[in-house]
Formats: structure tokens, sequence, C-alpha cells
């Protein structure tokens, strides 16, 4: 049995709607998100709490699960997106991030991630951090490669982010 070829939509017709869980927006086509399950959901909480108690320290905002609109015909929905306090305030980003975290579930493959991330560096934003909580890693994927990492740094600034330390944390919360 052949599958359906979904049929474009605007960009307003994609504003306009709700999608549960949001969906990203590619060229016209919407394009659902892996995520619902239990370590993706503790990965993005301990983040978004690590972030949190940073943020005006840091001088940054901390927001899950929010449209990013990379180009004109592009809208990811970063899994945390951490954007600077002298940054405007869009209710869909428009200016680059200080970060882009993105969390990996099962059935996410790194080729499946090649074109996401490249909209973002297109976009300007030049940190961005994957992490899969199934193998305990994080990649520096600012460049083209990812380079594993324990350790990420937004370079000239005090944001930074110890894996091994919230993989910790979670473990703890857990083990309650």
């Amino acid at each position: 049995m052949a599958t359906a070829t979904p049929l474009p939509i605007s960009v307003s017709e994609y504003l306009h709607t709700s999608y549960r869980p949001d969906c990203d927006y590619v060229d016209g086509i919407i394009e659902e998100r892996n995520l619902g399950e239990l370590d993706h959901a503790a990965m993005q909480g301990a983040l978004m709490q690590w972030f949190s108690q940073h943020a005006r320290e840091w001088g940054i905002h901390v927001y899950p699960e929010i449209r990013v609109q990379v180009s004109s015909t592009r809208f990811r929905i970063a899994d945390i997106c951490l954007v600077s306090r002298q940054a405007p305030r869009e209710q869909i980003i428009q200016t680059p991030p200080v970060a882009v975290i993105e969390i990996l579930s099962p059935e996410d493959r790194r080729p499946r991630y090649a074109q996401r991330l490249d909209d973002y560096r297109h976009m300007g934003v030049k940190h961005i951090w994957v992490i899969d909580p199934a193998t305990r890693k994080g990649f520096d994927c600012s460049s083209r490669d990812w380079i594993e990492t324990s350790h990420f740094v937004v370079s000239g600034s005090p944001v930074h982010l110890d894996l091994a330390a919230l993989f910790a944390a979670i473990d703890e919360d857990h083990a309650r």
C-alpha cells in the first residue's frame, strides 16, 4: 500500500494551526518530532532547571519547545533555546539564539538531524548542542562535525553545562 505524499501548506496556515505536540515546518511540509519518552523529558526538565537557576546571572532567557524561524520557509521547534536577555522579545524566535540544545529520542539518527542542525547554523546560531540520553553522550554540533564533549561552553560568557553532573542529578532524582 502506497503512502500519501503530504500536501504543502502555507507559512500562514502553519502559524495559525495548533499542533500537539508542535511540529517543524520545512518548505511547506509539516514534520513531526520524536519526543514523549521519560529520558527525553527528564533531560529536558533538568536542562530547564539548570539554565533557569542561572538565567538572570548569565543574562539569558530559557525556552523549551519554542518555534525558531530559521529561514522564511522553515521553522524548527528547539528542545531548549537559550536567548540573550538583550535580544528583542519575539513570540517566534527570529534573532539567532545564544544556544540551541536538541535532545535525541531513541528513534533519532544523526542523518535525520543533519538538515535541522544546518538550519540553525545558517540562521547564525553559534552554539548547537545535541544530547543523547540513551548513550549519555553530548555533542557540540556548532560546526558540521559531531564533537563529543561532556562540558558545553558559550565562548565569551559564563554560560556552561557539565553533562556528567546533569546526568548525576537526574539519576539521584530518579533514585528517590
